[in-house]
């Protein structure tokens, strides 16, 4: 059988070579526009937790296959990632690491630093591209492989999933009842778990991967601090556990993935929709209150958005730590890769016995109305393919107006944005994607580049399940979904999705035959994956970062207020707090984007012991929030307030926060600086 039961835990028969690695992504937390909810208004400013990544290698036992899988904690996969990551692992391992065997996949936080993408759409609400918030990107994920690469050892993967409930809903529940079918699935989204776990030669922990489809939007669009939202925690929780309860966030040797997948319909906010004046569910079909989507909010599991966060992380990592540790089944086979980049905006395809093809690119009206997860602005409403506005029209071309032929292809999505047939100043989005297929034993990744719903992603993996079946494979043979990797394209809904026109299906850029296109596409992959065959490379994509539109304003100087030096007290802590309590403290600081600390920690809560410090809590904590603002609007001074949210389970003592970050002296270079409050006691 090609799955067979697992061996012994410790035993000393190997399949495959495995390392792992983890590194920080965190961007800049200060003055960058967050990626995710489009939010001309919302910056960074300050951190809830770090980001990171977290790198697999996996190689058969012969060592003569080598595959990569990267998920990050950050909103998507981009192209301009991929490109900068390749090119920097070819140089460091002579090309044993490439754009065909990586697969880069975003956990797809809202809550990340924004404008590290390549095309125009994608960086306007940053008012343009910021390198600073790509660097730290690309540098963490080749620091991650490079990391995974070090540690490679022999081991072995087993499979294992199940359900996880009260964790995800459809957010887009009156397009999904137009797919016919409906009714072969008890759920509207997939509630299904899948999760690896990875141990060494002698059967130790030393990593996981698990896959469950939901947004990381349970931080809002209110929230100004970095996170990696649920995603990022499960992680973080699974580490901990793993690691010893008394790992700080972040570090220890076991690295552990909650990897997304089919996301594109799918909300941790639990509660479903209301009306934030009236208290009623929202319109079913528009996602409306009173006609207008601005108060028409998603609720989540918990009473604020760091409860949800918490609920719905805590609830991925408990599911996935209990099949991970009743993982039995033993993957088993070849270590294999087929990659191709293909251009989306003209596929070929047969439907429903006429030939067809996809588009170029275009955002629909119903996009601008965003999600019950984030709503837009002005007066677009979800689903509506019937109408436009003479106003939108106007601006639409004043940017660019649609051929009769993509309106004709595209339709019956009324076009906002016609992204595909202008290259001013730059493209605007992706002609070009990257289709990937990962293969370890009979487990195969399907790294998609964008945002399948839930119904896409079903009909994605039963195409590429029948056709690895077909040409070969077993019928054991288990498909995942690897949401938002190597290339960002928005999203894939279904035909009759598309047809509804609601957000996800306004977003799906290359027309009504996307998903198609792509099944057509992937089904070619896994046949030659599974023949031994080659797959075409496709013409790469345009490195473009020469051409694209920087932004972001230097910091000039930072100086302390009231007479004070940056890392003084500006407000110090209480003496002593009982349990359950929230300590504050503020220091005069410096601008984090002087350094991201990257790694580090612009805080950390210390506990006294026998006359030494002893750190409890950094900035990845999950109890800790770094908060940063200027004084005023035009002035150098700046604070940094640090908040540690200490629960009961907080042992009694003295402890103290100290404050770490570099100031900017006018015509100098930043230089390091820090801080430490007064000690004050935790007592029960």
């Amino acid at each position: 059988a090609v799955f067979a039961a697992a061996a012994a835990v410790g035993s000393s028969t190997t399949n495959y070579l495995i390392g792992v690695g983890r590194y920080d992504v965190t961007g800049p937390a200060a003055e960058v526009n967050m990626m995710g909810y489009a939010l001309l208004g919302q910056y960074s400013a300050g951190i809830h937790f770090r980001q990171y990544s977290r790198a697999f290698i996996v190689a058969d036992a012969a060592n003569k296959t080598r595959t990569v899988f990267v998920n990050a904690d950050i909103c998507m996969g981009a192209q301009i990632v991929k490109l900068e990551v390749v090119k920097r692992l070819a140089t460091m391992f002579d090309g044993l690491y490439t754009e065909e065997n990586v697969c880069i996949s975003a956990t797809h936080t809202h809550s990340g630093a924004g404008g590290y993408l390549q095309y125009l759409l994608f960086d306007i609400t940053s008012l343009g591209f910021i390198s600073e918030s790509l660097q730290p990107i690309v540098d963490g994920i080749v620091e991650s492989i490079r990391l995974a690469h070090e540690n490679v050892r022999p081991g072995n993967i087993f499979f294992n999933n199940g359900t996880l409930l009260d964790s995800n809903i459809n957010r887009s529940p009156s397009a999904y009842l137009f797919n016919p079918d409906k009714d072969m699935y008890e759920y509207n989204v997939d509630k299904q778990m899948v999760v690896l776990k990875m141990v060494d030669a002698e059967g130790q922990g030393i990593g996981m991967i698990s896959w469950f489809a939901v947004h990381g939007t349970s931080m809002n669009n209110t929230n100004s601090l970095l996170s990696g939202d649920n995603k990022g925690l499960a992680s973080l929780l699974m580490e901990r556990h793993m690691n010893g309860n008394d790992t700080i966030f972040g570090r220890g040797s076991f690295v552990a993935a909650f990897a997304q997948s089919n996301e594109g319909d799918v909300s941790p906010n639990t509660l479903g929709a209301f009306c934030v004046d009236t208290g009623k569910p929202c319109d079913f079909d528009h996602s409306t209150c009173n006609n207008r989507t601005q108060n028409c909010i998603g609720r989540g599991p918990g009473k604020d958005m760091f409860e949800s966060t918490y609920i719905i992380g805590n609830n991925q990592f408990t599911k996935g730590l209990e099949l991970y540790e009743s993982a039995k089944i033993i993957l088993e086979g070849p270590v294999d890769f087929r990659q191709s980049y293909v251009n989306m905006t003209n596929v070929p395809l047969t439907f429903q016995g006429k030939k067809v093809h996809t588009c170029p690119p275009a955002m629909g009206y119903s996009f601008a109305a965003g999600t019950t997860d984030g709503p837009g602005a002005f007066d677009f409403v979800q689903g509506d393919n019937s109408s436009t506005s003479p106003f939108w029209d106007a601006i639409r071309d004043f940017i660019h107006t649609p051929s009769q032929e993509q309106i004709d292809c595209q339709a019956p999505k009324p076009i906002l944005l016609d992204t595909g047939e202008t290259q001013e100043p730059y493209a605007w989005q992706p002609a070009i994607v990257d289709t990937q297929l990962l293969r370890w034993g009979q487990f195969v990744i399907a790294g998609v580049p964008g945002e399948f719903t839930t119904m896409s992603g079903r009909r994605m993996r039963k195409a590429i399940n029948a056709t690895l079946q077909k040409s070969g494979m077993s019928d054991g043979t288990q498909v995942v979904i690897a949401g938002l990797a190597n290339t960002y394209s928005d999203y894939v809904a279904t035909y009759e999705e598309y047809h509804a026109q609601r957000y996800e299906g306004a977003s799906t850029v290359y027309g009504p035959h996307t998903l198609d296109a792509y099944i057509l596409l992937y089904s070619g992959l896994a046949e030659d994956l599974a023949g031994g065959k080659p797959s075409s490379k496709g013409t790469p994509p345009a490195n473009i970062l020469g051409d694209v539109i920087p932004y972001l304003r230097p910091v000039v100087f930072d100086k302390g207020g009231d007479g004070k030096s940056i890392g003084d007290v500006h407000q110090d802590v209480e003496k002593s707090y009982k349990l359950p309590a929230v300590v504050v403290v503020s220091f005069w600081a410096g601008n984090p984007r002087n350094n991201l600390m990257t790694n580090s920690t612009f805080l950390t809560v210390e506990m006294e012991s026998g006359g030494r410090w002893t750190v409890v809590r950094t900035d990845s904590s999950w109890d800790t929030r770094f908060q940063w603002k200027h004084t005023s609007e035009l002035s150098a001074e700046s604070l940094s307030t640090i908040e540690w949210h200490a629960d009961a389970g907080v042992s009694p003592g003295s402890y103290r926060i100290c404050h770490f970050g570099y100031e900017k002296p006018l015509f100098e270079s930043p230089k390091p600086y820090s801080g430490t409050s007064s000690t004050f006691e935790i007592v029960a």
